[in-house]
């Protein structure tokens, strides 16, 4: 460590006594990060609100980390006093980042400015070291994404896949001790306690910070390639194992001792001891791995833990150069900062929509019952700003068709819940779904597609029917409603948007056929007033 602050001690000296530029460098690239702070301010908002949510509390630790792997790599890799001609590739990257973050800021969806600022990060270190040096640089780079929350409709669909896969094992491992259990989709049913699909996912909580650490593990590693990508994407197995472990032990614990007992342990295996015991879990494995290898090393040797010379590494921050591609990345993020912040904003778009309350009780002949109200853990978890479920009933029909609709004003916040995901953990199988285009049944000319499913659960079979409806477009593919709601967040300053669901029982007696006529019926005569209630203009 002394040679390492002699030596940069020298470079310091040297670089004074060769050059008159000082330390500019060090001022332009302050000047690129202050500027870069104020433009990404929404990205910095985003993360601190991610930040409050128990799957993503790691979160302030991301970048610390990140900076000790950082200043651990640049150990290896000596100060360069000489000129850098390779420095305009992170120009390039720059430019790619601030042009993101803007198409973010401008739809509204901080999300995309987090992410832009990852890519802001490998610019710097691409400018500040040339392309020859900062692309080894990518490890501490992409850890940070492990700071940043992951896209909703992504978090649903890997939680709930999650959640069926440690349900599932959970129920095996209480079957196995003979205790009774009935597995109700994501509803763990033992009789007298009902773990819930919230509580079946609070173990998985750490799963996150588990898969920076084995991000981390691994980087530190110092075996073969593939033992590395075993213990990265080792995590999340490990993680859902524990989890299926908790639900056993919780399920055990209230056969044998009652429900009182069941709710301190459960409290407790959602805490540090399903971390610690995952950690451990990883250990393990990289013992194991070490085992199989020809030349024998033990766990401590094959982790590179040496922190020496951190300190004086962090101070080469002194040595950037002012060179054209730092001084053009300081005044393009303070130019884009001071013009977002000076330009005239476009007025809000002013929505005007009627109540869900209001919408009509007859549906050419066909009328509604009641409105079904959620229960208030349901509706906290739909997030929906209006929703509207009720019950329809034709003289001379026998089967109903349950209309169901949620409105959110902003699906920035997480927005709109896919049914492929949330009915499967209310116990219904998917027995099939596909997207069809149903202008022609509906007699309109512009593209109308749907998600068409059959559900089951034991011998009730049910036809569903589900879009989503934004500003007039009906798309069945929640991936490119997403997308969509990036492109109309720029064009229009709209993030609003609304699902729309019909399920009709399948009967013997006409089976699809008369099940599907019932159906678009419904939906022909819902299209009519829906307008007023999800609007096409602002």
């Amino acid at each position: 460590m002394a040679d390492l602050s002699a030596d940069l001690s020298e470079k310091l000296d040297t670089r004074s006594a060769r050059s008159s530029n000082g330390y500019w460098g060090v001022f332009w690239l302050a000047l690129a990060t202050i500027g870069a702070c104020v433009f990404f301010w929404e990205g910095f908002l985003t993360l601190a609100d991610a930040w409050t949510v128990p799957e993503y509390s790691h979160g302030p630790l991301i970048p610390v980390l990140s900076g000790l792997l950082f200043l651990r790599q640049l150990k290896d890799y000596p100060v360069n006093l000489g000129d850098v001609s390779d420095r305009w590739q992170g120009v390039t990257v720059l430019v790619v980042a601030l042009c993101l973050a803007f198409l973010g800021k401008l739809a509204g969806i901080g999300d995309i400015v987090a992410y832009a600022m990852i890519l802001w990060v490998g610019a710097i270190l691409l400018i500040s070291f040339g392309w020859n040096t900062g692309k080894h640089f990518w490890p501490p780079v992409l850890h940070l994404v492990y700071m940043l929350p992951l896209p909703g409709i992504l978090y649903y669909k890997l939680t709930t896949s999650l959640q069926f896969v440690s349900s599932e094992f959970g129920v095996w491992l209480l079957r196995l001790v003979d205790v009774p259990v009935f597995l109700d989709g994501n509803i763990i049913d033992l009789g007298v306690y009902k773990l819930h699909v919230a509580e079946a996912c609070s173990g998985l909580r750490y799963l996150f910070p588990i898969l920076s650490f084995s991000y981390i593990f691994a980087v530190l590693y110092k075996g073969p390639m593939w033992h590395k990508a075993v213990l990265l994407i080792s995590a999340a197995p490990i993680t859902v194992f524990m989890n299926s472990v908790r639900i056993g032990i919780v399920g055990m614990i209230v056969n044998s001792y009652g429900i009182e007992h069941a709710e301190g342990i459960s409290h407790l295996l959602e805490g540090w001891v399903i971390f610690l015991t995952c950690i451990v879990m990883l250990f393990g494995l990289a013992w194991i791995l070490l085992r199989f290898q020809p030349k024998k090393m033990s766990l401590v040797d094959a982790l590179d833990l040496d922190t020496d010379g951190l300190g004086p590494q962090a101070k080469r921050i002194l040595l950037v150069q002012p060179s054209k591609a730092m001084i053009f990345a300081g005044l393009i993020a303070v130019t884009a900062a001071t013009a977002w912040h000076t330009v005239p904003r476009r007025a809000p778009v002013e929505i005007v929509r009627s109540d869900f309350a209001l919408f009509p009780v007859t549906l050419g002949e066909w009328r509604s019952g009641p409105r079904q109200l959620l229960s208030p853990a349901i509706e906290d978890a739909l997030g929906a700003d209006d929703y509207h479920s009720v019950s329809l009933r034709k003289p001379g029909e026998a089967a109903s068709v349950d209309l169901f609709m949620a409105y959110y004003e902003d699906q920035t916040k997480g927005g709109i819940h896919s049914p492929e995901v949330c009915i499967p953990g209310a116990g219904w199988e998917m027995a099939e779904i596909k997207r069809i285009d149903i202008s022609a049944a509906m007699k309109t000319e512009d593209s109308f597609n749907i998600n068409r499913a059959i559900i089951q659960k034991g011998t009730e079979r049910l036809l569903v029917y589900y879009w989503f409806e934004q500003h007039g477009k009906r798309i069945a593919w929640d991936y490119a409603a997403k997308a969509n709601l990036l492109i109309d967040g720029v064009a229009l300053g709209r993030t609003d948007g609304a699902l729309v669901r019909l399920i009709t029982p399948i009967e013997d007696d006409g089976g699809e056929v008369v099940a599907e006529e019932r159906l678009r019926e419904v939906l022909r005569e819902t299209l009519t007033p829906l307008p007023r209630f999800v609007p096409v203009a602002g």
